[in-house]
């Protein structure tokens, strides 16, 4: 093997010497007498000629003179042993000299990296994956040849309402009944592949606020007698000319809302509605909501009610009080958890919400507690518990009883009874559990059944949100707005620093600043301002319905409200990522879980604009059992007509979710972004394709 590595290298001859030297297979005394008595000037003259020889010594027998007496240059010896010596001599040197270098560069390097130098080669290795991704997206696309490039098909007209994941005819045929067949079951069926057509004669929704108490009677299924037979307090309407619904506060029903807000609040102790704040009540939950008229009312003294209702194939609550731009969503209190983490609200209310809370040993109550703040308080209005009615009907006085006494036992105080409603108030200490009589109620959730953000569990019988970090009373929290704006101890309850925080604001501030800039030359193309102008006052505000699909902490909602814009944000915490949904319902805003594989539990044309900051990356991090294409579809579902979508994201994946924009036939650009020049927007909007009259 060492002949080749120095082929070309001539064997040495001393002149005068007839014997080749090379010849170091005889040995003879005189050679041996020779090297005997050379060795100590030869040994000294190979250190000067190479002192690292002596780092590595050769003990096989060599020859060092010549038979005239000079001694010779070992490195200049032709003998093939000693040409092989030479190069493994060198080998060994030159394998020394590249770890001694690859050691010390690699502890300079080392000790070099800053934190920001690791995280430049973090954020470098996240875009490599995510070039990845989006290479990998468009050979999918490529590989699955024309068929899948084509534009997304339009579904059939009975698809208006659809919503996913609801079927009451299907459940029932899988043998749910006794009101399971209106919950939620998202199977691998259930997911939509089709864009859906509005109504034949729908129409673009009246600008907010005017939208409020007037919606057009074609952009939501109601027949015309539901219209006539709602009497109710919060289900009252009526038909004006131009096919339109009126909810005009010259109505008497706005009056009765008034009273009864009002009416509630002397039962708590307040002077009226508008000390719901000073009270410690921000956010409310509205069970079986009506029409939204309860939200609708107090809405303006800065409160903010989140209405929930079963799915309903027509006459709907939930899509009703959407249409009017209120917050509200399809949820269910017969078998599932909500989608809430415990200890959400500051309020529960109940008018007439059709749940029989005598039923189940008390399941619905024991939910019901388990979403209400410490302090809180549940309002529930009913005949059931309209005392005169008890004189005359001795069931109606048992199941007042049940409710009654279970209420007790889950250490709620009975503050008012007036007329048919009833106001407790959740304990705000938990030594209440405690003192209870051993068997006299539900018992408290171990710390494995009290999971603090369920995600459609079944129902728990047993006390919930008591192992929780965030148990603290309405009374003992900032009032809003200052509620919003949490301190340092506050947000050390969810492993946050204030400056995590004051970043988010600051980014989002900045993002609706540019967002509403690129914008308002569109929406308000009919009321155009100059530069440096404020934004048309309502009724001019065409947003007022705002999903947010991956909130985070919740910056983009207080930035669209510190900007003075007239909307409200579903804040939506994804599955997939972490969840910080709990803090932003503290900061008093709403908000819900969401696996985004799955239908949104809404009706279709339900938000004006949908915002996606970073959605794309977390969702591609995960093996997600859906496509990209399935959630746009998805997005298409929920949004209204001429609605718009904003997605921030890095390069790569806006360039190919633009791709998937055309096939959706919607209306994108790409907008490159001032603050970092690895991400960029892509802005859509849906286009009103309208279905023809059959």
């Amino acid at each position: 093997m060492a002949r080749p590595l120095h082929r070309g290298v001539s064997t040495i001859r001393i002149s005068g010497n007839s014997n080749d030297f090379w010849d170091s297979e005889v040995k003879d005394k005189t050679e041996k007498e020779d090297l005997d008595r050379n060795r100590s000037s030869d040994q000294s003259y190979l250190s000067l000629r190479f002192p690292f020889r002596l780092l590595f010594p050769d003990n096989s027998p060599s020859k060092y003179g010549t038979e005239n007496g000079f001694a010779s240059d070992p490195f200049s010896v032709g003998t093939p042993r000693s040409r092989h010596k030479l190069t493994m001599l060198f080998l060994k040197l030159s394998l020394v000299v590249i770890v001694l270098l690859a050691l010390t560069g690699s502890f300079w390097w080392t000790i070099s990296i800053s934190t920001s130098s690791r995280g430049h080669i973090f954020h470098g290795y996240r875009r490599l994956q995510e070039q990845l991704v989006s290479d990998l997206w468009d050979i999918g696309e490529l590989s699955l040849g024309p068929s899948r490039l084509k534009e997304v098909e339009f579904c059939p007209e009975e698809y208006e309402n659809h919503i996913p994941c609801f079927n009451v005819s299907e459940n029932l045929a899988l043998g749910y009944s006794d009101g399971n067949e209106n919950d939620r079951l998202c199977g691998l069926g259930s997911r939509q592949s089709c864009l859906v057509l509005p109504p034949v004669n729908y129409k673009i929704p009246l600008r907010w606020p005017t939208g409020r108490d007037v919606i057009w009677v074609a952009n939501v299924k109601i027949t015309g007698q539901e219209v006539f037979s709602s009497g109710s307090l919060t289900k009252r309407m009526m038909m004006l000319e131009e096919e339109q619904i009126s909810f005009r506060s010259a109505s008497l029903m706005f009056d009765g809302v008034e009273d009864y807000s009002h009416q509630i609040a002397e039962m708590i102790g307040l002077r009226n509605e508008s000390n719901f704040i000073q009270a410690g009540v921000r956010t409310i939950l509205d069970i079986g909501c009506g029409y939204g008229s309860f939200g609708a009312h107090l809405f303006s003294k800065q409160l903010l009610t989140m209405c929930i209702a079963n799915y309903e194939s027509s006459g709907s609550q939930v899509q009703l009080t959407l249409e009017r731009g209120l917050p509200a969503m399809i949820g269910s209190f017969n078998s599932k958890q909500l989608p809430y983490p415990s200890l959400s609200f500051d309020m529960l209310h109940c008018a007439r919400c059709g749940i029989d809370w005598d039923q189940k040993d008390g399941i619905f109550l024991i939910e019901v507690d388990r979403v209400l703040k410490p302090g809180g308080y549940f309002v529930w209005t009913s005949p059931l518990t309209n005392v005169q009615s008890f004189l005359r009907n001795k069931e109606k006085q048992k199941r007042w009883n049940i409710v009654r006494d279970f209420a007790e036992n889950l250490c709620w105080e009975l503050m008012s009874q007036q007329d048919e409603t009833v106001v407790w108030k959740k304990t705000s200490t938990k030594s209440c559990y405690n003192s209870r009589k051993p068997g006299s109620g539900p018992s408290i959730c171990s710390k494995g059944q009290d999971v603090e953000s369920p995600y459609y569990r079944p129902l728990q019988n047993c006390i919930g949100g008591t192992h929780s970090r965030r148990w603290v009373p309405i009374e003992g929290r900032a009032t809003w707005p200052s509620r919003s704006n949490m301190n340092k101890d506050e947000l050390a309850l969810y492993g946050l620093r204030p400056e995590d925080l004051i970043d988010d604001t600051a980014n989002s501030k900045i993002a609706v600043r540019n967002y509403w800039s690129l914008l308002s030359p569109l929406i308000f193309s009919d009321h155009p301002k100059r530069p440096g102008d404020e934004d048309p006052s309502p009724p001019y505000n065409m947003l007022r319905n705002v999903l947010d699909m991956n909130a985070r902490y919740g910056g983009f909602n207080a930035a669209l409200l510190e900007a003075g814009k007239s909307v409200w944000v579903m804040n939506v915490v994804p599955t997939s990522g972490p969840n910080y949904l709990p803090l932003i319902l503290d900061r008093g805003y709403v908000g819900v879980l969401h696996d985004w594989c799955e239908a949104f539990p809404t009706y279709p044309r339900t938000y004006d604009l949908v915002h996606a900051d970073g959605l794309l990356s977390l969702e591609t991090i995960q093996h997600r059992r859906c496509s990209v294409l399935d959630i746009f579809t998805e997005i298409d579902r929920l949004l209204r007509p001429e609605g718009w979508v904003i997605i921030r994201d890095t390069a790569p994946l806006i360039e190919s979710a633009r791709a998937l924009t055309a096939r959706l036939k919607w209306d994108a650009r790409v907008v490159e972004t001032e603050s970092n020049s690895d991400e960029k927007l892509l802005i859509c909007q849906k286009p009103f394709f309208k279905r023809q009259a059959s």
